[in-house]
């Protein structure tokens, strides 16, 4: 089982940290526990865990997961937490304010909470003493679709290189978007870095490769289980409801999720996540007499009973 771990306790500030202080409270332990400056047995892994703790808490949605399920929605195989903890399930999503390919460079960072790995090296340790293979590249930032980060696609894409000479040089390529992209994910293509941001889907939620959906089922289909088709991102699949299910239920579908870019299965096949299905009840807003008089009989039935479900 995996050890939960507090982000706030590892970088030393309080639950209200604002994004100053947790940026100041990284750079510092990075100072300290880098093993390129720190040469003790254990500053490795402190220095992987202040760099997990401030990826977490730097970004507001991984946060507010954090937040609500602690650090067990980040281990492999975890779901977030299931995005249906309360509230509506779809109302946290985060398209971004981006508006397609736009462009980022700055010292502090690459925008939106992104810090700049490079920019930070030499704060940190100053200057560019780490060669060429710490030379900075330019960050563009690329809106998708929803089907799109899910089933990969290629984009067309204008970007600019600072050559040698000062000059900028700017020139067009393809960019082949591997299926499973999320929120977020930062890729290389050639001299530049995308970060991708998935614009929200109005049906699904997404954590890492897990997908989660809702379907809402009448009192009868719960109470006596029934077979119902439900949607995932490839296309129709038949589920049963089992009889007495109760409201809240989450249902898997293995298999049905995303593709995972955290590589596959023994075999070399492409890694799957899976599909959570919410069962939510129906409740009926007018009766028929018949349905009326069925209600009732239902509810003397059950007089001495605890309840339906």
């Amino acid at each position: 089982m995996a050890t939960k771990k507090d982000y706030y306790e590892i970088l030393g500030v309080s639950k209200a940290a604002t994004d100053t202080e947790l940026k100041s409270a990284y750079r510092k332990l990075a100072r300290q526990f880098h093993p390129d400056v720190n040469k003790t047995p254990e500053a490795a892994e402190r220095f992987k865990e202040v760099s997990d703790a401030y990826q977490i808490l730097s970004d507001p949605r991984k946060r507010q997961t954090y937040d609500q399920f602690g650090s067990s929605a980040f281990e492999p195989g975890a779901g977030g937490g299931s995005p249906f903890g309360q509230g509506n399930p779809f109302g946290n999503a985060q398209g971004g304010p981006f508006g397609g390919f736009s462009y980022s460079w700055s010292s502090d960072g690459g925008g939106q909470g992104f810090e700049d790995p490079f920019a930070l090296f030499e704060q940190l340790f100053g200057g560019s003493g780490f060669g060429d293979v710490f030379r900075r590249r330019p960050t563009y930032q690329m809106q998708i679709s929803f089907d799109e980060a899910i089933h990969g696609t290629t984009k067309e894409v204008e970007v600019e290189h600072r050559e040698k000479n000062g000059q900028t040089k700017r020139e067009r390529m393809n960019v082949k978007i591997p299926a499973g992209v999320d929120n977020g994910t930062k890729m290389r293509f050639g001299e530049v870095d995308l970060i991708f941001r998935v614009t929200p889907h109005p049906e699904f939620a997404r954590e890492g490769a897990n997908v989660f959906s809702e379907v809402k089922l009448s009192i009868p289909q719960v109470v006596l289980g029934d077979i119902i088709s439900v949607k995932t991102v490839e296309g129709p699949v038949s589920l049963k409801v089992p009889a007495g299910t109760e409201p809240g239920t989450l249902i898997k579908i293995k298999g049905k999720g995303a593709a995972s870019l955290r590589g596959g299965s023994p075999r070399g096949e492409a890694g799957k996540g899976d599909h959570y299905v919410r069962v939510k009840i129906e409740i009926p807003k007018s009766l028929t007499a018949k349905e009326r008089q069925a209600y009732q009989e239902l509810k003397e039935s059950s007089s001495k009973k605890k309840g339906w479900f």
